[in-house]
């Protein structure tokens, strides 16, 4: 299966993005690098999908020779029935979880930055407006918005703390400016406000260039960092957006989820392809694949439908990873109790 849909995804890619990449002028060698990565990002993804329709395949011409009646009247328990799909159904859940934790996430890295140099010219790869961020204990930094072509923020805040947390300095400008040349930000219509014994000192300035201890890439990280982050660094990496306070935390949060969710979803797809393919229908193979297909896709619509409501919305991450797998869990077991029966 992999081998038959893996192909035909890379030929219909390629046909809908050749043009961009004559226009561009894409090295072969970075394009051949490219379906190298995309192979193994998609493959990962439609692992467990591959895993379902291949056991419909298998279970549902057992089943039209009537093999599985043949070894159910010989003494073989339908549990004992099932445990080769559940050894196969662990090989893979341990491939897709070692695959999607430490190898996908070094794809990823050129995978999507071919994406954004080649076929999203122009577009945002960052979070760009209401960038909020704490530094560290002590600093905290917010702009309205940021333009990363020109690197230019917009209605620039910095705040200082003490040890105590009370405000030491505060400093706003117009515009804050990143200059790559210099490794300096300059600063439009400067204003720093300092808090000393109840006093207040204002300076300000037209211009001011000076030094911050972040970077862009602390500022906004780039929208699909999370993905190119193998497990131990995705964990630090939430711990250390989580400290800073960062708006978009339920993303990475959701993908750290996912990683453990798409073993799980094997066994889950294993039992309900089982289930499906085990009973004789009328219309043959045919029948039983479009049946388990549109089971299957519902899992997936699921899936998609809660991963954006954690993404879009204040839902927890935690839940739209349980909410489908829940759902489609209970659905699993009460189809195999019917096949069994």
């Amino acid at each position: 299966m992999f081998i038959i849909f893996i192909p035909i995804s890379i030929l219909a890619s390629l046909a809908e993005k050749i043009n961009k990449i004559l226009d561009n002028k894409a090295p072969l060698l970075e394009v051949l690098e490219y379906y190298g990565n995309f192979t193994l990002v998609l493959g990962n993804i439609l692992m467990p999908i591959l895993l379902f329709l291949s056991i419909i395949f298998f279970t549902t011409r057992l089943t039209e020779r009537s093999e599985i009646v043949a070894m159910l009247s010989s003494g073989v328990s339908f549990n004992r029935f099932l445990r080769p799909y559940f050894i196969g159904a662990t090989i893979v859940a341990i491939l897709i979880f070692l695959m999607g934790s430490f190898i996908v996430p070094n794809a990823s890295v050129q995978y999507h930055e071919f994406e954004y140099d080649y076929f999203h010219k122009g577009r945002n790869d960052r979070q760009t407006r209401n960038i909020f961020n704490q530094i560290n204990n002590q600093d905290y930094v917010y702009v309205s918005f940021f333009d990363p072509n020109r690197n230019i923020g917009y209605y620039f805040t910095f705040e200082h703390f003490n040890e105590d947390q009370t405000l030491d300095y505060k400093i706003t400008s117009t515009n804050i400016k990143w200059v790559p040349v210099d490794t300096i930000y300059s600063l439009t219509s400067y204003t720093k406000r300092k808090f000393r014994e109840g006093k207040e000192i204002i300076e300000k300035k037209r211009q001011l260039d000076t030094l911050f201890n972040f970077t862009i890439d602390d500022l906004m990280p780039v929208s699909y960092i999370a993905e190119t982050k193998n497990l131990f660094e995705l964990n630090e990496f939430i711990d250390d957006q989580q400290r800073r306070g960062a708006s978009n935390v339920n993303v990475y949060i959701l993908a750290k989820y996912k990683r453990w969710a798409l073993p799980i979803s094997a066994y889950i797809l294993t039992i309900i392809s089982v289930s499906v393919a085990s009973i004789k229908r009328r219309g043959g193979m045919g029948t039983t694949l479009a049946f388990g297909m549109f089971i299957g896709f519902i899992y997936v619509f699921f899936e998609r439908i809660f991963g954006v409501l954690a993404k879009q919305a204040d839902f927890s991450p935690l839940m739209a990873i349980l909410i489908p797998n829940v759902l489609f869990g209970i659905l699993a077991f009460i189809m195999l109790q019917r096949a069994k029966r």
